[in-house]
């Protein structure tokens, strides 16, 4: 059955369960994303970036599901992400903090068995003395900013680092890494920049393994890959580069459930403002969602829905917790209460939703809210 088909049968099979949205994850499409990914950058491995909840997925779902892949490195951003996540996953598991952490985390961070991303001498300096405290030998990795001003110790405190390195016995370095800005935009002068720089570091820090491609990084070649690459939205199946068909496979189904339908005769003025005025009569139907749900105010009058492969125009503004769309491209009587329209599924991507918005992939599928009934497929 043809994927087209499968998300009918599974809204057809959720109709009558009652929620106002389901958010239907495909784990297979997930691990079969990793396997691509995997087999793309061998010898070298793939770790698996979850944080945000796995990018609103399900941290605990999807980590487990890589896990049985063989992924045993995962990367998140907050020290309490990593908390959270490190007792739903065995012990032969790295979970690795990309912030790096703040003052006064650094006992908690160790005595849980999770692993630092050090942005600076000063976060170095800390773990070190921690695990003198403790008297014992800690983990870490060492970033570094080649470029993008954002995160990673910077090129003034390099020297410094490395003589420190080279008298410190209580700090094990598992690599180096940075990241790449432009990773998504294959032409894009920064991506050697930055790699030159990497190369330089490289130098420094002659002993240690590299990890230095993120999703886009991972389709720019070997010479990006290291021994790790740690990809987040290509798995979730967003395009990992712009501009270019998107290799990995979708893994986010988005239906929502109507509301209310209406016929409006022209002339009438639809949603907050009054904005949209129907300029002949016009069938309109509500569904369960809005901003507060991930799907965002900028949709007004430019985005739209689904149902059976017709494009239902979003009509007025986008509410905190409903939208208004127009079916008169539909047969009259198709919609009712509790008919499910499609967001995301076979008519349409998050790179469809994201630009309709005027944002990114990213933002559109780490927003979708958590009044959506969850299915893990």
């Amino acid at each position: 059955m043809d994927r087209h088909a499968l998300h009918i049968q599974s809204r057809e099979a959720d109709a009558g369960a009652g929620a106002s949205g389901y958010l239907t994850i495909d784990l297979a499409a997930l691990c079969r994303n990793y396997r691509k990914i995997s087999k793309a950058v061998a010898p070298a491995t793939a770790a698996a970036v979850v944080k945000a909840d796995a990018y609103g997925l399900g941290a605990g779902q999807v980590s487990r599901a890589l896990h049985a892949q063989g992924c045993r490195q995962f990367f998140v951003a907050h020290l309490l992400e990593a908390i959270k996540l490190r007792p739903l996953l065995p012990n032969d598991t790295q979970i690795l903090v990309l912030n790096g952490l703040q003052p006064g985390a650094e006992i908690t961070c160790a005595n849980a068995n999770i692993v630092p991303v050090l942005n600076s001498l000063e976060q170095f300096r800390r773990w070190s003395f921690t695990a003198d405290k403790l008297g014992r030998v800690l983990p870490a990795v060492l970033q570094f900013d080649t470029g993008m001003s954002r995160l990673g110790i910077p090129p003034q405190e390099r020297s410094a680092l490395a003589a420190e390195l080279k008298t410190c016995g209580n700090i094990e370095i598992i690599f180096i890494m940075s990241h790449l800005a432009c990773a998504d935009e294959v032409d894009n002068r920064q991506n050697a920049d930055q790699l030159a720089q990497m190369r330089v570091i490289a130098t420094v820090f002659a002993d240690l393994d590299i990890c230095f491609a993120n999703s886009g990084g991972v389709f720019l070649g070997g010479d990006y890959h290291g021994v790790l690459v740690r990809p987040g939205i290509a798995l979730y199946g967003g395009a990992p580069t712009a501009g270019r068909p998107n290799p990995m496979e979708p893994v986010v189904g988005l239906d929502v459930a109507v509301i209310q339908t209406r016929t409006a005769p022209a002339g009438t003025r639809v949603g907050y403002g009054g904005k949209h005025v129907t300029s002949a009569e016009t069938r309109l139907a509500t569904i369960a969602a809005g901003y507060a749900d991930g799907l965002p105010r900028s949709l007004s009058g430019r985005g739209a829905v689904f149902y059976d492969g017709v494009r239902l125009p979003i009509v007025g503004r986008v509410s905190m917790d409903s939208i208004t769309v127009d079916i008169t491209a539909l047969p009259e009587g198709t919609l009712s209460l509790g008919s499910l329209v499609e967001v995301l599924g076979p008519n349409q991507t998050l790179e469809d939703v994201a630009e309709a918005a005027g944002t990114i992939s990213y933002e559109i599928l780490t927003s979708l809210g958590h009044r959506y009934e969850r299915r893990y497929r």
